[in-house]
């Protein structure tokens, strides 16, 4: 406790006084909210009403649980203190949980840790994504966004957004439902469905550009024009790949593609898994210890297993020196880990992809091997 404390007062109160001016949030407060608010995945509306109404959360925070201490919370209070809680904080703070917990399990100081490192994917909350899927949510986005504008400075070129979006969607799903037919005119339907979305889009999207720039003439917000702006690029984008597509008949790269646009980190991810072809989100990979505690963790952004073998264990040692013995599945092999993750550790166990030679089916089938895999 005193080392957790020690590492909020110097990252948090360091230009403060903790004993002159107004009374702020303590740092067991921001500590236990934080960690409320990280482990429900929730928004500050929500932690608002938790820490003002529910009765074991205000227990935690040292006011009781029989109602008498009436302290309320305002919502700016929480954005904030409890957003002083970064990332990196965070990190460290677990580390001395981790180091606590080796501390009561561990029999002796020199016990070493033995460790297997893996990654999965955090789903993203996202639909299916096609590029006429996408077209629309983009399209969707930027005409509400451009009548909310238009009403706030009066402006009449978006009065009728309601009536366009409805003709616009009319034409998405003819394009969709274009893709599942399978008469044999199929194809001419299909690009003729597709023309006229794409035709219908270019119109909406010229018609921005031209509100955008009297909105410009009348000073509207900066970061109100940026975003809209941003929107905007991602349905000219996803126009261009679906005339290429459809149109022309070219096969879009892979590195060209988004998968959402409204979480544009969101990955394709294909790791094999039995009845389950894809999924989508963002891989992580963690490292956990034979007493089942997360020593470290990455977030693999376009990252693969391969690229990151190395880089966890040598993360993972800079905070436990201890480390010595790794296991990983066969994502993570390459000659190249193989030879490095040696010169790191004393046993690494990770299995080789693809046919096996003699000595490595042997190394393979070794008891030890197998164990500590």
């Amino acid at each position: 406790r005193h080392k957790v404390f020690t590492i909020l007062e110097s990252a948090i109160a360091n230009r403060v006084s903790l004993n002159r001016g107004r009374p702020g949030m303590e740092l067991w407060k921001i500590l236990v909210m934080g960690v409320l608010r990280l482990n429900l995945n929730c928004d500050y509306d929500r932690l608002h009403e938790l820490v003002n109404q529910h009765r074991t959360i205000r227990a935690m925070l040292g006011h009781g649980v029989n109602w008498e201490d009436l302290t309320e919370y305002h919502l700016q209070t929480l954005k904030d203190n409890v957003s002083l809680l970064t990332p990196e904080i965070l990190d460290k703070i677990n580390t001395v949980v981790v180091e606590a917990g080796h501390t009561l399990l561990k029999k002796n100081e020199e016990e070493s840790l033995q460790a297997r490192c893996d990654s999965f994917v955090v789903e993203t909350s996202v639909h299916y994504p096609t590029d006429i899927n996408l077209l629309w949510d983009a399209m969707r986005t930027v005409i509400e966004q451009m009548a909310n504008v238009c009403r706030d400075y009066r402006l009449s070129d978006w009065r009728q957004h309601r009536h366009n979006l409805i003709e616009l969607k009319q034409l998405f799903k003819s394009a969709r439902k274009s893709n599942q037919s399978k008469a044999k005119s199929a194809e001419a339907q299909k690009q003729k469905a597709h023309t006229h979305y794409l035709n219908k889009t270019q119109w909406f999207i010229d018609k921005v550009q031209f509100t955008l720039e009297k909105l410009k003439l009348l000073a509207a917000p900066v970061w109100t024009l940026r975003h809209i702006a941003n929107n905007l690029s991602h349905a000219q984008r996803q126009v261009s790949q679906i005339h290429r597509r459809v149109l022309k008949g070219e096969q879009i790269p892979n590195d060209e593609k988004i998968y959402s646009i409204f979480q544009p980190h969101t990955e394709w991810v294909s790791k094999g898994k039995a009845g389950v072809p894809v999924e989508l989100g963002v891989k992580v990979c963690v490292m956990e210890c034979q007493h089942g505690f997360i020593l470290h963790h990455r977030v693999m952004e376009n990252e693969q297993d391969v690229d990151v073998a190395v880089v966890m264990v040598r993360a993972t040692q800079a905070k436990f020196p201890m480390l010595h013995q790794c296991s990983f599945d066969k994502g993570f092999h390459s000659p190249e880990n193989q030879l490095k993750l040696a010169e790191e550790l004393n046993r690494v166990v990770l299995p080789k992809k693809g046919r096996l030679s003699k000595k490595e089916t042997e190394r393979e089938n070794d008891e030890a091997f197998k164990k500590a895999r």
